[in-house]
């Protein structure tokens, strides 16, 4: 029997009102296995919390490590999610905006690539990133974290799509 994953990671997920329209901000992961996967791949910007560390913090710090903006609260709490490999995520939200014309500036890690190869490439963690209202984001993001949209609809006390 397979055990499952006890990992822990922490998120931000920034949002926008544009012309009265809630938009949300999803990244998308880097690296040879994505690079042609689009809608039920996108994510909140997030990253594996280490024993004892603030929930919170890793994830501001996560999100700066991955998009290179700017963050500032208030933090709207959005619980947490249980992912498809195990891993449970604890995600907030807060308001911001970003110039889409400007590239994110994504950390970086090593993959081996092909698998079994020997040979690695350095890959950002997430290779791009943009804004989606809701309908767009419910196609785009990891079907796990849909309840992320919704608590935020209903934290902000929005209706409809």
């Amino acid at each position: 029997m397979k055990r499952k994953s006890t990992r822990i990671s922490a998120g931000l997920l920034m949002y926008r009102l544009r012309d009265g329209r809630l938009e949300v901000f999803l990244a998308h992961p880097g690296g040879p296995f994505f690079a042609h996967r689009d809608d039920g791949h996108w994510t909140i910007p997030k990253g594996e919390i280490e024993p004892g560390e603030d929930l919170l913090a890793t994830a501001i710090r996560e999100f700066q490590e991955e998009t290179g903006l700017p963050v500032r609260g208030p933090f709207l709490p959005l619980e947490s999610i249980r992912q498809k490999g195990g891993k449970t995520v604890h995600a907030w939200a807060f308001a911001g905006d970003w110039d889409d014309t400007q590239p994110i500036q994504s950390n970086t890690f090593e993959i081996e690539y092909p698998l079994g190869s020997g040979r690695f490439l350095r890959v950002p963690e997430i290779d791009r990133a943009a804004f989606f209202p809701l309908p767009a984001a419910r196609q785009k993001i990891k079907d796990r974290q849909i309840p992320f949209l919704d608590r935020l609809k209903t934290a902000l006390g929005i209706g409809g799509e």
